[in-house]
């Protein structure tokens, strides 16, 4: 079907109205969520965009990264402050080609770009702030599942995510095994390991430690936790490049007012997160991928990777030291469906999922035929 304004009028708010071009951001309000934890989030929104035209059996989930949004493609405009994340990969005559696909990519359960998270407001009309619930990856795929329901689609023709946007790929292939087609996971793993939990610990410390944060209730002041946040950017992009790229690009250059060149780098993608994201967001995703463990409660992770139907292509970055190749190697080798690793030659370390477009582009053509 062609989904349009007769036909689902009533999930979304201010969405599919006549004119509206595809890729706008749209919003679903899927009821209450039933969490993990055994909370229950009242009343959850989605924001989401699609592109292309449904025709039952064509559609393509895109789940993004931590701190990326629905704006998978597209230009920088009203409500977008960049182009998007993966534009080199899809849209028309592309690779996740948007001619004959339909994509659907929402914003993460938690984020701050228009999905229920902490600064949304709760029944009682005040800010969620630090009592907003946790989150599992599992809860953020169960939002996702009703998006999906809403939207009439019973099965996806590929399922794509990279970091943690392939966590979420991970467990809606094992938790729904007939509704995912295709999978294709990009520099993610099984499990949240020790270092990886390591470091995004201390990215959140960095941002509790700032005077600002409050508990995460800094709404109502003047600011919240900037510094904070920049920090816990700055621990994070270190791990998303890799130490080869670091030393070519900078090495111990200075600049003209005495500081490193890598220093006033790292400065620049903090202020640049600081200028978009929100911080309590931050924490409650971050959060939510140490929880990732599609073992928990399966019978170990090799039993769960081995209850995938899904035809699968896992590929690893050679210069990803925030998700080793390791770790993909693992998902190739258990999930049944699985072409061998692919491994993608880079030197940007695990942001090489979103850079290397020619090779990730290549392996989802491999993948979506």
């Amino acid at each position: 079907m062609t989904i349009s304004p007769s036909v689902i009028p009533s999930l979304v708010t201010g969405a599919w109205q006549e004119g509206d071009p595809l890729g706008a951001r749209m919003f679903a309000d899927i009821g209450d969520i039933v969490l993990d934890s055994g909370r229950t989030l009242p009343q959850v929104r989605l924001a989401y965009q699609t592109w292309g035209t449904y025709d039952g059996s064509n559609a393509v989930l895109v789940l993004h990264a931590l701190t990326g949004d629905s704006h998978v493609t597209g230009p920088a405009g009203p409500g977008h402050v960049s182009p998007g994340w993966w534009d080199a990969l899809v849209g028309p005559g592309r690779a996740i080609d948007t001619d004959r696909l339909f994509v659907v990519a929402a914003n993460i359960l938690g984020g701050c770009q228009g999905s229920t998270g902490p600064a949304s407001l709760d029944p009682d009309g005040r800010h969620w702030g630090g009592s907003f619930p946790a989150l599992t990856v599992r809860d953020q795929v169960r939002a996702e599942m009703a998006l999906a329901d809403l939207l009439g689609i019973p099965c996806w023709h590929s399922v794509i995510g990279g970091s943690a946007g392939g966590m979420r790929a991970l467990e809606w292939a094992i938790e729904a095994p007939d509704r995912v087609d295709r999978l294709f996971l990009l520099a993610t793993s099984a499990a949240a390991s020790a270092d990886q939990i390591a470091l995004s610990t201390t990215q959140m410390d960095a941002i509790r430690a700032d005077g600002a944060y409050a508990g995460g209730d800094y709404y109502d002041g003047p600011h919240g936790p900037l510094n904070g946040l920049g920090l816990a950017r700055r621990i994070a992009h270190i791990s998303y490049r890799s130490e080869h790229e670091l030393a070519q690009r900078f090495g111990r250059d200075t600049q003209d007012d005495g500081r490193f060149a890598i220093e006033s780098y790292l400065q620049h993608h903090g202020a640049k997160l600081v200028s978009r994201f929100d911080a309590n967001s931050y924490v409650v995703l971050s959060d939510a991928m140490n929880s990732h463990d599609v073992g928990r409660g399966r019978g170990g992770v090799t039993s769960a990777l081995s209850r995938i139907t899904a035809r699968a292509v896992v590929a690893g970055i050679d210069s990803d030291r925030l998700y080793p190749i390791h770790q993909q190697q693992e998902l190739a080798e258990n999930i049944h469906g699985s072409a061998p690793l692919a491994v993608v030659t880079s030197d940007h370390g695990h942001d090489g999922f979103l850079v290397e477009a020619d090779q990730v582009g290549d392996l989802a053509r491999r993948l979506m035929g």
